[in-house]
């Protein structure tokens, strides 16, 4: 049976983000720094696309773009990603630009039974405007 839902105004995006953001907790870019100085047990993982994550991301990040998470956090898809399947119950700090799609992703992987899922508040672009250490590869 399909969902009958039918809200009286489409929604948009940002609609999508400000549900997620309302059942997520988020952590500020200074707050992730201190974690990841302390060696605090997390597993970071970046939401952008592959070009966004070339062109700067935090040390350590593993690219999980938004429109696989699912199937990246899920041990029966083949193609899954070990290191998010098996930290269900560890620190999982998402992030993305701005914070909509790394929003959108928490929520949905506490949805798929994750227990302590952080969104980096503000994303890459307020690391990167507070001054937050960042890493850029060349790709050749």
């Amino acid at each position: 049976m399909y969902n009958t839902f039918k809200p009286e105004q489409p929604m948009g995006l940002m609609d999508f983000v400000r549900a997620a953001k309302s059942c997520i907790k988020e952590i500020t870019p200074k707050e992730l720094l201190d974690k990841l100085n302390n060696k605090e047990d997390l597993l970071l993982i970046d939401v952008r696309e592959h070009g966004e994550y070339e062109s700067g991301h935090i040390k350590n990040a593993h690219l999980v773009p938004r429109g696989i998470i699912e199937a990246a956090a899920d041990s029966a898809y083949p193609k899954h990603l070990p290191e998010l399947v098996a930290a269900r119950d560890r620190q999982v700090v998402v992030y993305c630009a701005t914070s909509g799609r790394s929003a959108m992703a928490a929520a949905v992987l506490q949805m798929m039974g994750f227990k302590n899922v952080l969104n980096l508040d503000g994303g890459y672009a307020r690391w990167v405007a507070d001054g937050m250490p960042e890493i850029h590869e060349a790709s050749y």
